[in-house]
């Protein structure tokens, strides 16, 4: 893996850790514009006129953020009007450091797999502890080099 993409990921990695877990940001069920709004004692017609549209379309904002359909220059919108501002971001499932291992050994079990067949058709077997060697050895090698090979889908 290159020193830069290496040091982005570490970077990243200690961001994410820093942030806790997920969980403590996730979206109330009735979403952050209604959640603030109620909080603030903020009816929708206040709402409305701060934005300055009409108090339907902020039930249809506070909707559209429940359902996904909210636009991020509408959801930029409707913070400073609430006084607060988006931080956007998005957080992997596990580290990014994982998220390659794992990206390797698939693509490596894909490989093995695929020349495993081509080599039973030719009747050229390999021993399981040959398979696990090639194996330890390809995943290395992908760990090594650049991470964008990682991400191309064999055919």
């Amino acid at each position: 893996m290159s020193r830069n993409h290496e040091a982005a990921r570490r970077l990243l990695d200690g961001r994410f850790e820093k942030m806790g877990p997920p969980a403590l940001y996730a979206r109330p069920l009735k979403g952050w514009i209604r959640a603030i709004r109620d909080a603030l004692g903020m009816t929708t017609t206040q709402l409305a006129k701060r934005l300055g549209v009409p108090q339907s379309r902020v039930v249809a904002i506070e909707k559209g953020e429940v359902s996904g359909t909210l636009t991020l220059n509408t959801l930029y919108r409707a913070a400073e009007a609430l006084e607060c501002q988006v931080v956007y971001v998005l957080v992997p499932k596990q580290t990014l450091l994982s998220t390659i291992e794992a990206r390797a050994d698939k693509k490596a079990k894909d490989i093995l797999a695929q020349t495993g067949h081509t080599m039973k058709l030719e009747d050229q077997e390999t021993s399981a502890q040959e398979l696990q060697a090639q194996y330890q050895r390809l995943v290395a090698k992908m760990l090594q080099g650049p991470p964008k090979n990682l991400w191309d889908d064999l055919e």
